[in-house]
């Protein structure tokens, strides 16, 4: 039973600094969230800051617009960019640049934004936001990192001066004593997934009695992140041409022209098309086979769900690793291109529903399904800290200019 009173003491302020840069990152903001209002209630107000798009010069503050352009058209530039500074040593010269650049809005954020404990969720600002404490405030609130990487983790994740660091796998744990953190910093703790999907998880019977699927036929599940990233059309047209005794689940997520696309065409199964959703866990429980992208959020509800994956494409650089661990522990195959989907899904298919239950015995053996409330537990810890001292010399510093914090995506 939790002895905590909250009608004893003031609210504890968290304060989430993330972009929407990709939807994990905000995802794994709302995962933690509810899992401390759920572990600790009325103990705790929240507040979620995009930083890139409040605090960031031009061209800076429209990267959650240009992001899924940069990745979807121009990939290999990005991953160029991601091994270019993902290097030890030539990272810290981009770190040098960056606290120079965004200097002038991250003091201001930090300014505006008092909190009890800071929990990053993004990786690119999280040095300059440290750099930015030890240069405009006597004293900070303790400081964690939580890695929404599986495996191949930009470097900028890891701050020194960090009281934690949490990162989803034994890979990423390793890669932080890489680049400089020490053991009682880091703990593997999983990927946050929403306490929510574990528990609105059903049986594939109730799953798809809910979704009015056929309760007999094999479901493949295809998705493209919130929004609708990667060649879906495609991958589903592929699939389609096939005329394989399936049905098929397609998310469009946001992405209203791939919606209309899909409605528009003519299918030889039985197929369902759904917008954005919230209850991933409902249709992944429902479905054998998940077609996605190697976004780690998605993996990591999938092997929560024991449902093997056939990934069709990645995002050069960060999410490479992520394909290496699904692959490597047999939770599913990387398949780039649409054809190539199809072709793995009949295979899969034909080899018999033991051989996809085994695939999905493996994909829930890499499930973390309780990351989040441990993440809660750790940030818990690191709120009851008093504030800590910064290297700041007032005398050589000028304070910042306030404004007005603009609003934020949720204050709660």
């Amino acid at each position: 039973m939790n002895s905590h009173d909250p009608g004893r003491v003031k609210p504890r302020r968290v304060v989430f600094f993330m972009s929407d840069t990709g939807g994990g990152h905000r995802a794994a903001c709302d995962a933690i969230r509810a899992a401390m209002e759920q572990r600790y209630p009325g103990a705790y107000t929240f507040t979620l800051v995009d930083v890139y798009r409040w605090y960031m010069p031009f061209p800076f503050r429209y990267m959650p617009e240009l992001y899924p352009h940069w990745v979807n058209y121009a990939p290999l530039t990005w991953g160029l960019g991601f091994w270019l500074i993902n290097a030890r040593y030539r990272d810290r010269i981009v770190t040098r640049i960056m606290n120079m650049m965004w200097a002038r809005g991250i003091r201001r954020l930090v300014a505006e934004h008092p909190a009890d404990v800071i929990v990053s969720v993004h990786p690119v600002f999280a040095r300059t936001i440290m750099h930015a404490y030890n240069t405009s405030q006597r004293c900070r609130p303790p400081f964690v990192t939580v890695i929404t990487d599986l495996v191949t983790t930009p470097a900028f994740w890891y701050v020194p001066e960090a009281e934690r660091c949490l990162v989803p796998t034994q890979a990423a744990y390793d890669r932080g004593l890489l680049f400089g953190m020490r053991p009682d910093q880091l703990r593997v703790t999983g990927l946050p997934v929403h306490p929510r999907f574990a528990a609105n998880l059903p049986d594939r019977e109730t799953a798809r009695r809910r979704l009015n699927w056929l309760p007999d036929r094999p479901a493949v599940l295809v998705v493209g992140g919130g929004d609708g990233m990667g060649p879906v059309h495609a991958i589903t047209r592929a699939i389609n041409r096939h005329r394989l005794p399936v049905q098929l689940a397609i998310i469009a997520g946001r992405n209203r022209a791939l919606q209309r696309r899909l409605e528009a065409e003519r299918w030889h199964q039985p197929t369902h098309i759904y917008p954005f959703v919230i209850d991933m866990a409902v249709l992944m429980a429902a479905a054998d086979i998940l077609v996605t992208k190697a976004g780690p959020g998605t993996i990591a509800e999938a092997c929560a769900a024991g449902l093997p994956m056939v990934i069709s494409g990645a995002v050069p650089g960060q999410e490479n690793g992520n394909v290496r661990h699904v692959v490597n522990n047999g939770a599913g195959v990387y398949t780039p291109g649409a054809q190539r989907v199809a072709e793995t899904v009949a295979a899969w298919l034909a080899e018999g529903p033991e051989h996809l239950a085994a695939r999905a015995d493996r994909a829930r053996a890499l499930a973390r399904p309780l990351a989040a409330q441990t993440i809660a537990e750790e940030l818990h810890i690191q709120a009851q800290r008093a504030p800590l001292r910064t290297r700041f010399n007032a005398q050589r510093q000028k304070k910042p200019v306030l404004r007005p914090a603009p609003e934020d995506d949720w204050v709660i």
